[in-house]
């Protein structure tokens, strides 16, 4: 590495940290704005030692390079909003996604759309993508594995929207589901139809979302008399064959769950992998639990199995969440915000 850098105090706007520029990396660095642009353009003619000063201050600074600057007039607006999402694949997001669009387009503006595949470095990653692009807002859905954002000091001035899940230690607007409240109805509607021994599946430990849909679930148990058994919770699920391998282990049992709770549509499709698995080695459905699964589940209607869908309404969570954006950009400067929308539309084919 080169020599340490000089501590350097970010400035301010408005009390929020101002995005570096390269001007602030050439101060830094002890350069000329030409030399720092070289070094970011491949070094040439930079000796090995200046460009080492450079890349130590872009650094410091979380300096991103302005993709689009060359191609914008002084004060001309980029027309862009980013939206970051974690699962291109999963049909919810695909939905959120052009209802965020449906509203950005009424608004003459369009949307730079990336996957986080929840990965905290790839969400920086991206975040700092469509900085550098002059997006004139964001809204994200934050990534589920657990780790600082030091992406979110970077906005300056950038207003952001974070959706249907939390982003913790960040005061910013946020628009969620009503997870705790489907949580409890879904519950209820279960102990009513007699079951008492229910599994849940989820993302407990790192989705906000999924930890809601959980303490609604044990709440509405505790208050309904009936324990929550431990052994039938799994609080992390990675991906569809984590889920599937969840619900096999309950199916196993001596005394398996009469109904099983999926806390989102892509662990519902692994428990009904599992489910299709049985049948096709000879079980009748009523031999199966019913299968409680929180979001639209596509072709629920058609499944040969018990499944009850408590879905949501992602397209009005994106439509929420990029209004929301636009009144900020139009100049509303209340405190941060926080809106609930209630998912109240239920599909059975039991």
């Amino acid at each position: 590495m080169g020599e340490s850098l000089p501590a350097h105090n970010d400035t301010t706007v408005g009390g929020t940290p101002a995005i570096p520029t390269q001007k602030d990396v050439a101060l830094l660095a002890g350069v000329s704005p030409i030399t720092v642009s070289r070094t970011l353009a491949g070094g040439k003619n930079v000796r090995p030692d200046v460009q080492q000063r450079v890349i130590d201050a872009v650094r410091q600074l979380d300096y991103l390079p302005n993709e689009n600057a060359r191609n914008l007039r002084p004060g001309q607006q980029s027309g862009l909003i980013g939206v970051a999402i974690t699962n291109l694949s999963n049909p919810f997001y695909g939905t959120f996604a052009l209802g965020v669009e449906e509203v950005v387009a009424e608004r003459g503006r369009y949307i730079l759309l990336g996957s986080t595949a929840e990965s905290a470095s790839r969400e920086s990653d991206l975040v700092g993508n469509f900085l550098s692009r002059r997006v004139e807002g964001l809204i994200v859905i934050p990534a589920g594995e657990p780790a600082p954002r030091r992406w979110v000091r970077r906005l300056g001035s950038v207003p952001i929207v974070v959706a249907a899940r939390e982003l913790p230690d960040a005061d910013v607007d946020t628009v969620l589901m009503d997870d705790l409240s489907t949580g409890r109805r879904l519950t209820e509607d279960l102990l009513q139809q007699g079951h008492r021994r229910i599994a849940f599946i989820g993302n407990i430990v790192t989705v906000s979302a999924h930890r809601h849909r959980y303490e609604g679930f044990e709440s509405t148990m505790r208050n309904g008399g009936a324990a929550v058994d431990k052994r039938l919770v799994r609080g992390v699920t990675a991906d569809v064959e984590d889920a599937r391998t969840h619900a096999r282990s309950f199916l196993d049992l001596a005394h398996p769950p009469t109904a099983i709770i999926s806390a989102n549509n892509r662990i519902s499709v692994g428990v009904l992998a599992e489910f299709r698995r049985r049948l096709d080695a000879g079980a009748s459905a009523d031999e199966l639990p019913l299968l409680a699964a929180f979001d639209d589940l596509e072709l629920a209607g058609l499944l040969r199995v018990p499944v009850r869908v408590y879905g949501s309404d992602p397209r009005e969570l994106g439509r929420t969440a990029a209004r929301l954006l636009f009144e900020r950009l139009d100049g509303d400067a209340d405190g941060p915000r926080r809106h609930l929308i209630v998912g109240d539309r239920m599909v059975s084919t039991s």
